[in-house]
């Protein structure tokens, strides 16, 4: 879990259950890192992902694999059945941190 120092302006990573379209349900960190929404999920053995909000309801996803860091197709849009999700609606990729 990440800490954050007084007056650095990081915010804590926070417990959360992920989900990605090719990893399923499993524990990770959930960190936001600004107020527009945009977040990371870490969790040891999966890529971290890197939810980057472009406008309201649209966002680029980002995955880094540790030897690379990869952009994924994009745009992911809100999902409307559950805002905890994100969905890629060209490649039906779904990322979801509760």
């Amino acid at each position: 879990m990440t800490l954050a120092l007084a007056g650095t302006g990081q915010a804590l990573a926070k417990p959360a259950q992920c989900f990605t379209t090719d990893d399923g349900h499993y524990p990770c960190d959930f960190r936001a890192t600004d107020k527009a929404g945009s977040f990371i999920i870490r969790a040891e053995g999966y890529p971290t992902f890197t939810v980057q909000i472009d406008s309201f309801g649209a966002a680029f996803v980002f995955a880094d694999f540790g030897n690379r860091n990869v952009a994924l197709p994009g745009p992911y849009h809100r999902a409307e059945d559950d805002r905890a999700c994100w969905v890629n609606p060209d490649t039906g990729s779904r990322l979801c941190a509760w």
